[in-house]
């Protein structure tokens, strides 16, 4: 028989293996997966590797030229992008441009950087194909037209969005969708795709499957090179938006392409001809195509109420949502919705799941600040989410510090780039002389920061003693280091609040 310290070594050694093989199985929501202590999701790279030593403002690395419009391409290798979990695309539509329908492996964001304010000066559209759900969109003579061919044919489907500039969409992955746009100003389009999602079962590559059309090949992501051109990482910047070598834009093809025609005319009911036409081989339009006559579709007009209600920023009536029925999108622009506001400083808005809910499925949220002149945002740090920010308009000063303490980044930054905060890693925003405005995306539904300065922040919670000890410091500079500053998140630049001992 075992002798009792030998029973117990055993058990012990057994709930160790146990909790070892669970450990190694656990995905974060958006951290590092334990596989074998090391890869995240099957891809070689060490838990090591992100240490996030040196950030850089990123501009777009390559630029693809579409017949109307524009796609400029972040590359994914960037260790801000890598460790972040997350690929970002921008996309420059110009008048009746339509970008292709297509689908991604990741959910994600998009926020219209530039579009139209009014209704009545032309519009950029949305659609989106959630699967399941009916067309309902249809014409008053649909039920005419089934009885009686004769009918000119009318079209049915599902619901089209219109979206304006300040607008972010939120879409779930591998549900198609389009835009087009009808003004005569061009729609600019930032996209954020949360390749380490959960509901991303691939790898970490970001890809996006068209349905229509002959793609750009460069437009997809690919760990360690740019896809179909054999980028290597330091390779200048310069070749890869040209396309490579020559100039020449290799194709990667929708996914009709890699049918065979028969199958395609069979699942249609079409000859095979059009099934050919479905591939779209010696097209060289690129993502972005231009309408020739202006896109018809079903859409309910405006009631003047509907009108205003539209200009507000806020929903025509109060249906409950459904899952065919739920809204896409949130404007934060609109400053009557802001969460923070200092008439010195500046704005802050957040869209997440507690006013649009579908987030909640797709976990992620997305934050718009706007900082006046010389205006400051509190030094913060990001609790749970990491923060890639797009910078919209002006110019500041940004400064992130690790656990080290050590700063990772600190540097101004302009209008196009985006800089990623790392979860839990302290940042410092400063506006410029124009202002700076930008749009945070965050990797979690509800994210949260937690301030460093100011009257909601942690110093202001601790005791005296504390700081006074923690910094050597008299106990009447731990009293100004606690409330000197009264202001909240944002920060007025020269003011100060006065402490009256």
């Amino acid at each position: 028989m075992a002798s009792v310290p030998s029973l117990v070594s055993l058990c012990l050694l057994v709930l160790s293996h146990a909790c070892s093989a669970q450990l190694e199985q656990v995905t974060s929501q958006h951290g590092w997966t334990r596989v074998r202590g090391e890869q995240r999701r099957g891809e070689g790279y060490s838990l090591d590797e992100c240490q996030f030593s040196r950030l850089s403002a990123r501009e777009p690395d390559r630029r693809l030229t579409s017949e109307a419009g524009v796609t400029d391409v972040w590359d994914e290798n960037d260790d801000q992008f890598r460790c972040a979990g997350a690929a970002a695309l921008r996309h420059t539509i110009e008048e009746r441009g339509l970008l292709l329908p297509a689908y991604t492996n990741a959910p994600k964001l998009v926020y219209v950087d530039q579009g139209q304010l009014h209704i009545f000066a032309g519009q950029g559209y949305h659609g989106a194909a959630i699967p399941g759900c009916a067309e309902t969109f249809q014409s008053q003579e649909e039920s005419q037209q089934q009885q009686d061919p004769r009918q000119g044919f009318r079209d049915q489907h599902q619901k089209i969005r219109k979206v304006r500039e300040g607008d972010v969409i939120a879409l779930p992955a591998g549900v198609a969708d389009w835009f087009y746009n009808d003004a005569q100003t061009p729609l600019v389009l930032v996209q954020i795709m949360d390749t380490s999602n959960p509901a991303n079962q691939l790898d970490n590559n970001f890809r996006k499957f068209f349905l229509a059309g002959n793609p750009q090949q460069q437009i997809q992501g690919q760990r360690g090179q740019f896809s179909g051109q054999g980028f290597q990482r330091g390779e200048s910047q310069s070749q890869s938006r040209r396309g490579g070598s020559g100039g020449q834009e290799q194709r990667s093809g929708n996914i009709f392409q890699g049918f065979d025609e028969q199958f395609l005319a069979e699942a249609f009911n079409v000859d095979t001809d059009l099934a050919r036409r479905m591939k779209n081989e010696n097209d060289n339009r690129g993502v972005i195509v231009r309408v020739e006559d202006r896109l018809q579709f079903l859409t309910p007009e405006f009631s003047e109420e509907e009108r205003s209600e539209y200009q507000r920023g806020r929903p025509a009536n109060g249906v409950e949502e459904t899952f065919c029925s739920a809204r896409l999108k949130q404007n934060i622009n609109d400053p009557s919705r802001a969460d923070v506001y200092n008439p010195r400083a500046g704005r802050i808005t957040s869209v997440n799941s507690h006013n649009l809910p579908i987030l909640r499925s797709l976990r992620l949220s997305a934050q718009k600040g706007h900082l006046y002149q010389n205006a400051i945002m509190a030094p913060h740090w990001n609790m749970n989410a990491h923060s890639i920010c797009y910078f919209t308009r002006g110019t500041g000063r940004v400064q992130i510090v690790d656990e080290n303490g050590r700063s990772v980044f600190d540097g101004e930054v302009r209008e196009g780039q985006i800089l990623t905060a790392p979860h839990n890693f302290a940042v410092v925003k400063r506006a410029g002389g124009e202002g700076l405005e930008w749009v945070a995306f965050k990797t979690n539904d509800q994210a949260k920061i937690s301030q460093l300065a100011g009257r909601v922040s942690s110093m202001r919670a601790f005791p005296e003693e504390v700081i006074a000890n923690s910094f050597q410091v008299s106990r009447e500079e731990a009293r100004r280091l606690k409330f000197n500053r009264d202001e909240v998140t944002l920060f007025s630049p020269g003011s100060r609040s006065q402490y009256r001992a």
